[in-house]
């Protein structure tokens, strides 16, 4: 998680965000405890009531849940489900404008593609 808070968004968003990013990313795997509310409002110098409503927003997304005397815990299909709603959000918002920029630019598709996947290769 981030350390350095941003002024444009609420920290519990921010908050949400790093969680979530997380999960898509493997790194908080499914049926896994989060850190408690204390622990992480300590570490990162934030109120434990940002750090509880950055929780409970993904408790309200179905990608949490609470388990009384025990912590909050990631649910099963978490990732799957949150990829799927990230995918589908990225090709209805972002990518009719990254279409709209690349033809803008001029850009060629393919040569685009084949960039990518050269660089791909190399890495």
């Amino acid at each position: 998680m981030v350390e350095q808070w941003k002024d444009d968004r609420p920290i519990y968003l921010q908050l949400k965000d790093q969680i979530l990013a997380m999960i898509m990313d493997g790194v908080l795997a499914e049926g896994e405890a989060l850190p408690s509310v204390r622990k992480v409002a300590v570490e990162y110098q934030i109120n434990p009531i940002t750090a509880s409503k950055a929780y409970a927003e993904l408790v309200d997304e179905g990608l949490v849940e609470k388990k009384r005397g025990l912590g909050m815990f990631i649910l099963d299909g978490a990732r799957t489900n949150l990829l799927a709603a990230e995918q589908k959000a990225f090709l209805e918002v972002e990518w009719p404008k990254i279409v709209e920029q690349i033809s803008r630019l001029g850009l060629d598709p393919k040569e685009l593609l084949d960039s990518t996947h050269n660089n791909a290769q190399k890495n």
